[in-house]
């Protein structure tokens, strides 16, 4: 059984050598003992503890230790006295930090010597005359001691030192039974009164009792006159003998007149000062001072030694002191400061000592060897080596001279830190310096060792230490035992014990307590007791450490009948356990449930030790008797005494585990009554009660009322609880403000609640706020075994990107930690990775794989991840490859992040190549990996693939959810195939998934684009009443429209309904309304939306002001427009371009010319240059023109404007132009507006207007090379000829439809690339400054009788079967000569005609008209067949087939096989290939339909 807790030597009263055994050799301890104690011991408070054993005071051999003789201190120095040595120190260790300090220190041996000599015997220097014994300091000299001695001087002071050696020799040669009178009497020399004060003094060096003697027998001659010399020498001399009831008897019957002088009150001032009686010093001095004797410099010092003496120093308790000499008038000298800096010393309070040694600078006093001593014990005591070495080099370089003083203190300090190696050195020099090894030497050495655990190197020294004939002593033994024993080393501590006994030298009361200490930490009862036993009967009475001891065995032995004999007889020597061994016993009792032992112990806390009721309450209750605890609180409170929250919370928390909260509110009621002024305490209980009640809300509540009157106690446990609780429940704000009320009142947290707040403040996102509470933590020594923690906080970093303040954490971890964590390296990788810093986090990486832990998968991830961020996606490979290359087994998760990444970039070839990788290495996909592969397939349209992605997943079990279908809704909704988006949504409900905002917004959407925004509208509301909002974009396409159906009464209501709820709309929507105003030509309405604006706080800008010109222009209303550009004019805004182009563009479009130019002029006078946009709208107005005179009307215009750009390119020859272009195109790339891309588009228009189309080619390939038109605007590559025209002009397109003929007619020839199944050209629906797109190609592509027809399930996209265009491309006249080139001269009219939307070639006019008005939309090749014939013969041909429709009308008719009311219904529904949505209510049935006819 082992022994920890309430006992040890930590703080064990001072370490004496003395032995109390008697000489009898029957009492030597049996060497099968064994030793170790880590047990905790307090200072007794009882009176007996004070006073030491008779057989210690008749037993005492002292340890002599002689440094204060100059000889000894600086042997290399040859130094030699013909007087007496100085008195010798006695050794008296120190313990400290469980354990024995082998260390008096010597300084503090040093500076008590000084004391003595300037103290106890201080008068000497201010009475005694030049014959006086001299100082000697090295470094200083003696102040007494005159500069040259004269001969008969030198001959005088030899004379007096002849006599007094004479005397003293005789005296102290007596033996026990001769009387002092016997040498006294036969005077055979001549001694003066001053002889005799120094007979007495150095008589009293080596025997208190001979000193008296020979005092009393002066005072016994009539011839003798008493003087205040010799009275003050005698009470010196008993001083230091420590009999202090002597010095008082002997100064209390002096002479009144011979007493009060100061070297007699100096003196008896010392002699209380050795016994820390600073009370009885400080009586003294008033004393001096009421009887008219002013106190000097020596008493102000001996009051400073009283007064560090006396107890612990108080904050700048020194400079106080210093302060209070001043204030006498007098100066402090070297003994005053050397007397504090002791006393710092001996308490380890560096602080009062730097704060005295700096006062000391400041004043001008020169420290001296003492000094220097004093300060390197004291830097050593606290830990700072350095600083000692500092020092000790520093003292050096003062021309003083190191003594074993200063070495030994210098060695304490690195023994202390357990560096050996340094007190090795320390111990070398100090031997080549000439200063043995002393025991004191040894003894800190064995210390040392012991403290490390290196038993086998201390015997060792100890061996040494009696070879070299230094004779061990018992400080020595007792260090050896105490090291052992705390090292379960107890059989050898028994053994140090017998050999220690075999010597000669007697244990002491802390050998055999060390012993004990040892066997109770080994569990060896029996052997503890023994030696307890043994200690009896070797005539020492057991202190309170070894009472305590022994009874601290029995009660965790649960030998209760022996502990409580044992704790009698403890009680009857005067001894009381201390409160933690009351605390053990009362919790033995309380589980074998004696309540009558218990109540006698608390009588007897009562009655014998003197505690009140709060006391014995508080350790009835860390002894677990709650019960009998409440009582005493009561009884405490009853009797006056504050209430002690600790105790109340333990008896609460007590009450609240086993349920009793009734007996809890019972108790606080009490209190409440009975204690009003600590309302606080309990309010505070009543909210951990609450807490732990479980009724967090209540006590969260009671908490809130109560701290906006006062603040609550000075303990954390209410605010941790408070605090556990808001985590609980989430409520990390509240957490926050309790914490911050919490450090508001000064209370200092927990590890824990440190942990939790950390959590806490990390769940907020404030990494910064967690990372300085680490902080706080670790300045307060808190350092956290939970490594997540840290992670959490490194985590947040970097989610923030805040990764140098991760990397900051990680730098300080690794400062304290030898191995970092596995879970912080990754944690700190993935921060990197959320930045992207793929170079520090690789680092990381190789660190962990160098030095360990080895990477995990997370570690990789993290890798990975970094790549991913920072777009560096093609070397994910190139790393993958790496880490198998260094043994790394890729993961199922790796390879997902990988396929995410991909995904996101929507390149779908790596994604796909991933995909059936890692299917290929066995992984199975997840239903995220099937997630992430059917958004990216429906991103990029893959309508296959994502229909197979879809039934492998079910086929491998998974449901698809909303996100995914709602994805498929989105691809068919895009593609405009509505069927299939009708069966995707009937899915939806078959899977009994509820649609959400995305469902319908999807669908809503769908609708618009179908042009049924009635049906759109409906759906909005079946929307709502699921409780979904739908999203403002979903509003603005309805809006819109509703436009295109010129339903602008539904659009206004949407736009009001809007407004009316509160909606924050942007200037988009408004712009859209006035766009749906400027088509329906409602431009008074388009010009009140202004107003409308400007009170929704929305001020119009250049582009809402543009969009009303535009109104205008369209409309031709060129004059209305102009009228808002002077409005705007008129407001001084810094205008730009922007207006004046919409109002000449709208003077262009209406064919005013001359206006338009002169708008252009008055630009410029108004100090505004023309720029792309002015040029746009020039060019665009003469490729509309119908004379050629007329476009180089524009374009002259233009060139006296600085621009000749166009004017040339239609008079000079193209290739030489390529330069002017490129130049041109460059400076208008980096322009807003969308300018390089606006200016091609007019200027291929212009160039395929006037047939200079070879231009217009190389202008078109330069637009792409320059990234202005899309690279891949057509593409003939490998199963893949396609085309995309959107937003082209119609002249690019033409020019681009031609070059993507040219190309695929001669893959076609060549077999290479191979085609599609299927080309699709995309011309979209939109209209561009009035030109349909759709309309221009088709017509164009009908002409030459191409095979391209419109998309059945989609509009603007043309489709041709790749094998009817390969052989239309190979076998049409049309498609003999493809090349564009330029007509030999200009025309004298544009070549092209813009007629319904349609840019059209003019001699195709006449036809067009006439085919679409007679017969609609034909077939591509009857539509070329018809165009080539002559006007006759075309209109012959077209009234056939009209009269061959009727008559097939009319059979019908007759069959009665259709109603021809329905003719045009039929007609209609024919272009349609879906399902009207307004049938998705019963789309089931429909579905089922249709596959019964399939």
């Amino acid at each position: 059984m082992t022994f920890t807790g309430v006992l040890s030597l930590a703080t064990s009263p001072l370490f004496h050598s003395e032995s109390p055994l008697s000489s009898s050799s029957s009492n030597k301890v049996c060497k099968s003992t064994c030793l170790s104690c880590s047990l905790t011991q307090k200072p007794s408070t009882s009176s007996s503890s004070e006073q030491p054993n008779d057989s210690q005071i008749n037993n005492n051999k002292k340890f002599s230790y002689s440094r204060a003789s100059p000889s000894v201190r600086w042997p290399h120095l040859k130094l030699s006295e013909t007087y007496p040595s100085p008195p010798q120190t006695q050794f008296t260790p120190l313990v400290e930090d469980a354990g024995f300090s082998t260390q008096l220190s010597d300084s503090d041996s040093e500076s008590e010597s000084k004391e003595e000599d300037n103290g106890d015997v201080g008068f000497a220097a201010s009475s005694l005359d030049k014959n006086d014994e001299t100082q000697l300091v090295l470094g200083r000299p003696s102040k007494t001691k005159a500069k040259k001695m004269t001969k008969l001087a030198l001959k005088r002071a030899k004379d007096w030192r002849e006599r007094v050696k004479f005397f003293t020799d005789r005296i102290l040669g007596l033996k026990s039974d001769e009387f002092v009178a016997d040498v006294l009497d036969d005077r055979k020399v001549q001694m003066t009164p001053t002889d005799f004060c120094f007979v007495v003094k150095w008589v009293g060096q080596k025997s208190w009792h001979r000193a008296l003697e020979v005092y009393e027998w002066l005072n016994l001659r009539h011839w003798y006159a008493p003087n205040a010399r010799m009275l003050a020498t005698i009470l010196a001399v008993l001083g230091k003998a420590n009999q202090e009831a002597l010095a008082v008897e002997i100064y209390a019957r002096a002479e009144p007149e011979i007493g009060n002088t100061v070297q007699v009150y100096n003196a008896m001032m010392g002699v209380y000062a050795r016994s820390g009686r600073f009370k009885r010093v400080q009586e003294l001095l008033n004393i001096m001072r009421e009887r008219g004797c002013e106190p000097d410099l020596v008493s102000l010092n001996t009051l400073i030694n009283a007064r560090l003496r006396s107890g612990a120093m108080v904050p700048n308790l020194a400079i106080e002191l210093l302060n209070e000499v001043r204030r006498s008038g007098l100066r402090p000298d070297i003994i005053t400061y050397n007397t504090l800096i002791s006393g710092c010393a001996r308490e380890s309070n560096l602080e009062e000592a730097v704060k005295v040694y700096a006062d000391m600078e400041a004043h001008n006093c020169q420290p001296d060897l003492w000094t220097y001593n004093a300060m390197i014990s004291v830097y050593g005591r606290c830990g700072q080596s350095s600083k000692a070495e500092q020092l000790f080099k520093e003292l050096e370089s003062k021309g003083f001279f190191p003594d074993a003083v200063t070495y030994n203190s210098l060695l304490y300090a690195f023994a202390r830190e357990l560096n050996i190696e340094k007190v090795r050195d320390i111990g070398e020099e100090m031997v080549k310096m000439g200063f043995a090894k002393d025991e004191m030497t040894y003894n800190t050495i064995i210390h040392m060792y012991g403290k490390q655990g290196q038993h086998d190197q201390a015997q060792q020294i100890y061996r040494d230490m009696k070879m070299l004939g230094r004779i061990p002593d018992a400080v020595t033994y007792t260090v050896l035992i105490d090291s052992l024993g705390k090292e379960n080393k107890i059989t050898e501590a028994a053994n140090v014990m017998s050999e220690m006994l075999d010597s000669g030298v007697k244990p002491t009361l802390r050998t055999y307590s060390a012993l004990m200490c040892g066997y109770a930490k080994a569990g060896k009862q029996v052997e503890a007791q023994e030696t307890f036993d043994c200690m009896i009967k070797s005539g020492i009475r057991p202190d309170h450490l070894a009472y305590s001891v022994m009874l601290d065995i029995f009660l965790r032995s649960n030998e209760t009948k022996k502990a409580m004999t044992l704790y009698q007889e403890m009680l009857h020597d005067g001894f009381m356990p201390d409160n933690a061994l009351y605390e053990v016993m009362l919790r033995v009792l309380g589980t074998e449930n004696k309540l009558e032992t218990i109540e006698k112990v608390i009588r007897d806390m009562e009655k014998v030790g003197g505690m009140n009721a709060q006391v014995i309450s508080s350790i009835l209750v860390k002894g677990e008797c709650y019960d009998h605890a409440a009582k005493m609180l009561r009884l405490a409170i009853t009797s006056g005494y504050e209430l002690d929250r600790e105790s109340l919370f333990s008896i609460l928390s007590s009450y609240s585990s086993c349920g009793r909260h009734s007996e809890a509110c019972e108790l606080l009621a009490f209190l409440k009554e009975h204690a009003p002024g600590s309302n606080q305490l309990i309010t505070e209980a009543m909210v951990v009660i609450q807490c732990k009640a479980g009724e967090f809300d209540a006590a969260l509540a009671e908490y809130s009322n109560s701290k906006g009157f006062h603040s609550f106690s000075r303990s954390c446990t209410m605010y941790e609880i408070l605090i556990q609780g808001c985590e609980k429940n989430e409520l990390f704000g509240e957490a926050s403000q309790v914490y911050s009320d919490m450090r508001f009142y000064g209370i200092e947290p927990s590890e824990h609640l440190y942990q939790i707040m950390v959590l806490i403040y990390c769940k907020m996102g404030f990494p910064e706020t967690a990372h300085h509470l680490i902080e706080q933590a670790d300045m307060k020594g808190i350092l956290f075994d939970n490594i997540s923690i840290y992670v959490d906080v490194i985590e947040v970093y970097g989610k923030l990107k805040l990764w140098q303040k991760a990397e900051s954490l990680v730098g300080s971890l690794k400062q304290r930690c030898k191995t970092v964590d596995r879970k912080v390296w990754n944690a700190l990788i993935q921060a990197y990775a959320v930045s992207g810093c793929y170079e520090r986090a690789r680092v990381i990486f190789n660190t962990m794989t160098r030095d360990g832990p080895s990477p995990t998968v997370e570690s990789v991830n993290g890798l990975l991840q970094a790549l991913i961020v920072d777009g560096r996606l093609d070397e994910l490979y190139v790393l993958i490859q790496e880490l198998q290359d260094m043994g790394f087994k890729i993961s199922k998760s790796s390879i997902l992040l990988m396929l995410e990444a991909f995904a996101r970039a929507g390149n779908i070839f790596e994604v796909k190549k991933i995909y059936h990788g890692m299917k290929a290495a066995g992984y199975f996909p997840t239903m995220d990996s099937f997630r992430i592969m059917i958004k990216l397939l429906c991103r990029g349209k893959q309508v296959r693939d994502v229909e197979a992605m879809v039934s492998e997943m079910e086929e491998a079990g998974f449901k698809p959810d909303l996100s995914i279908w709602n994805s498929l809704l989105k691809l068919y909704a895009g593609i405009e195939d509505f069927k299939k988006t009708v069966n995707v949504y009937q899915r939806i409900k078959e899977a009994e998934l509820q649609p959400d905002e995305d469902t319908y917004n999807t669908l809503i959407i769908l609708y618009c684009r179908d042009r049924r925004p009635e049906e759109g509208l409906s759906l909005m509301h079946e929307m709502r009443r699921q409780g979904l909002e739908p999203k403002l974009n979903t509003y603005k396409s309805l809006i819109s429209a509703f436009g295109k159906q010129k339903l602008l009464d539904q659009a206004e209501e949407l736009f009001e309904e809007l407004r009316s709820n509160g909606c924050k709309l942007d200037r988009s929507f408004y712009h859209t309304m006035m766009k749906l105003y400027r088509n329906s030509g409602n431009h008074a309405k388009a010009e009140m939306l202004l107003s409308v604006m400007k009170e929704a706080g929305i001020e119009p800008n250049f582009a809402t002001m543009h969009l009303l010109m535009v109104s205008y222009g369209s409309s031709g209303q060129p004059q209305e427009a102009e009228k808002v550009l002077d409005n705007l004019k008129v407001t001084g805004l810094d205008l730009d371009t922007l207006p004046y182009s919409s109002v000449i563009d709208a003077y262009l479009r209406n064919g005013d010319y001359n206006t338009g130019i002169q708008k252009l002029n008055e630009m410029k006078k108004g100090g505004l240059e023309p720029d792309h946009r002015i040029w746009t709208c020039f060019i665009r107005a003469a490729s509309l023109s119908q004379q050629t005179s007329e476009a180089f009307v524009l374009l002259n215009a233009l060139c006296d404007a600085g621009f000749d750009l166009p004017i040339r390119l239609l008079k000079e020859k193209s290739e030489s132009l390529i330069p002017d272009v490129d130049h041109c195109l460059e400076k208008l790339e980096p322009l807003e507006d969308n300018a390089a891309f606006n200016f091609v588009n007019a200027l291929e228009d212009l160039l395929w207007a006037y047939e200079l189309r070879a231009t217009a080619s190389w202008v078109f390939q330069l637009a792409v090379k320059r990234g202005i038109y899309n690279h891949d605007v057509f593409r003939v590559a490998d199963k893949d000829w396609g085309a995309d025209f959107r937003k082209l002009s119609a002249g690019s397109a033409l020019v681009g439809l031609t070059l993507w003929l040219d190309q695929m007619q001669d893959a076609s020839l060549e077999g290479y690339p191979e085609s599609p199944k299927s080309v699709v050209l995309i011309t979209g629906t939109s209209e561009y400054n009035m030109v349909s797109l759709n309309s221009t190609l088709k017509a164009c592509l009908w002409e030459i009788g191409s095979p391209f027809l419109p998309c059945k399930t989609r509009s603007g996209l043309l489709v041709a079967k790749a094998h009817s265009l390969r052989m239309w491309l190979k076998d049409s006249p049309f498609c003999l000569d493809l090349e564009l080139k330029d007509a030999p001269a200009l025309p004298e009219s544009n070549s092209m005609q813009l007629i319904d939307g349609c840019f059209l070639r003019r001699g195709l006019v006449p036809a067009f008209k006439e085919i679409n008005e007679k017969l609609g939309l034909v077939r591509p090749k009857k539509f070329a067949r018809l165009a080539l014939l002559s006007d006759e013969k075309r209109e012959r041909v077209i009234q056939a087939d009209i009269e061959g429709r009727k008559e097939k009308l009319e059979k019908m008719r007759r069959r009665g096989i259709v109603d021809p009311s329905k003719v045009s219904r039929i007609r209609k529904l024919r272009k349609r290939t879906y399902i009207r949505p307004s049938m998705l209510s019963n789309t089931k049935q429909i579905v089922s339909k249709r596959r019964a006819l399939d």
